[in-house]
C-alpha cells in the first residue's frame, strides 16, 4: 500500500513561516508529519529558494493539483482572505491564529471548510508548552474561587495584528481551556497613543459565577511574560509549576496534529470540542471589543 502524501505550501516567511519550512522539511521519523511534502512556499518579497524549498507564486500554489494543503503564516489582517482563496481552491488549511479578526468570518469560514469537506486547522502552540500542560494538571479538579490571567508584551501594529482582543485571543483561549465557558461582564481599554502604550482589562464570569480577569498590555520595553493568580477554595496558585522541557518543538507538535486530521486520525469528539473552542473565543474577542469601542455611557 502506498502511503499518502500530502502535498503542502507555506504562504508567508515571517519568524512561524520559517519555522514551518524547516518543519516540514526535517518531519520527525515515524511521525504523521512524514505524510507532508513541502512543495513551496510563498511570499510577496522576493528569496529564490530557502535551503532547498522553491518559492512559487500565490496563483501556482492555488492552481497546483500536487499542493492539497497551506500552512499560512502571514499577518493576522490576510488570514481570513488567504484561508479562503485556498479552501475555494480545494485545499486543506493549516493557520496561525488568530484565524480571523471577526467571529462573523471566523463561523463562514469554517462552514465552507465543512461544505467543501476540507481540514480547517488553527494553530494553538499556547496549548502545547510544557509550562500549560503542568499549569492545566494543577489547576484540574480545583474550585476557582476568583482568578487573573495578565499579559504584557512589545507593541503590535493593530492594523496588521488586529484589536488585542483578537491578537491575545491565546491568553482567552488559556481561560476557557482552563475553566470552561466564559461570560463577559464588562472590558475596558486604555491607551495612550503618545506612549505606544495600550492595556485592555476585561472580566469575565465562569458558569459558576467566579470572577475572572484578563489583562493585555503593551508597552515599549515591556517583557513578554504571564502572570497569573488563581484562588481556589484549597489556596492560591500564583506561580507556573515547573515544567520539564518538551524534547518535540511547538510548530512540530501542532504540524503532528494537522497530519493527523488529514489521515482522519482524529476523532470526531476531539474536532468538535475543539471547533467549539476555537469558535467560541473568537465569538468573545468580539464581545470584548464590542465593550472596549462603546462610547463612554454618559449618566446625566
Amino acid at each position: 500500500q502506498i502511503s499518502k502524501m500530502f502535498g503542502t505550501v507555506v504562504v508567508g516567511v515571517g519568524i512561524a513561516g520559517l519555522a514551518r519550512i524547516r518543519d516540514l522539511m526535517n518531519p520527525m521519523p515515524s511521525s504523521p508529519s512524514e505524510h507532508l511534502k513541502l512543495i513551496g512556499f510563498v511570499s510577496r518579497r522576493s528569496f529564490g529558494n530557502i535551503n532547498d524549498a522553491k518559492q512559487i507564486s500565490l496563483e501556482d500554489a492555488l492552481r497546483n493539483k500536487d499542493i492539497h494543503a497551506a500552512f499560512i503564516s502571514t499577518e493576522n489582517k490576510s488570514h481570513e482572505e488567504t484561508i479562503r482563496m485556498f479552501l475555494e481552491a480545494g485545499k486543506h488549511v493549516l493557520v496561525e491564529y488568530p484565524m480571523a479578526l471577526s467571529a462573523k468570518a471566523a463561523h463562514e469560514l469554517w462552514d465552507m471548510a465543512e461544505q467543501k469537506g476540507k481540514v480547517l486547522h488553527v494553530e494553538h502552540i499556547e496549548l502545547l508548552t510544557e509550562e500549560y500542560k503542568q499549569l492545566k494538571k494543577e489547576v484540574a479538579g480545583k474550585d476557582l474561587v476568583k482568578g487573573t490571567l495578565h499579559f504584557t508584551g512589545h507593541v503590535l501594529d493593530e492594523n496588521k495584528s488586529g484589536f488585542p482582543a483578537f491578537s491575545g485571543i491565546a491568553r482567552l483561549t488559556w481561560l476557557i481551556d482552563l475553566f470552561g465557558d466564559l461570560t463577559v461582564t464588562s472590558a475596558t481599554r486604555e491607551k495612550q497613543k503618545d506612549k505606544n502604550y495600550s492595556r485592555m482589562t476585561v472580566h469575565f464570569q465562569t458558569a459558576s459565577k467566579k470572577p475572572l480577569t484578563w489583562i493585555e498590555e503593551r508597552g515599549p520595553g515591556m517583557r513578554r511574560e504571564k502572570k497569573i493568580n488563581f484562588c481556589f477554595t484549597s489556596g492560591c496558585l500564583e506561580n507556573f509549576p515547573e515544567a520539564p522541557r518538551s524534547s518535540v518543538g511547538l510548530f512540530m507538535q501542532d504540524q503532528n496534529l494537522f497530519a493527523k486530521k488529514l489521515l482522519g486520525q482524529v476523532s470526531k469528539e476531539e474536532l468538535a470540542a475543539e471547533k467549539w473552542r476555537i469558535l467560541r473565543c473568537l465569538d468573545l474577542a468580539e464581545v470584548i471589543q464590542q465593550y472596549c469601542e462603546e462610547p463612554e455611557k454618559i449618566y446625566s
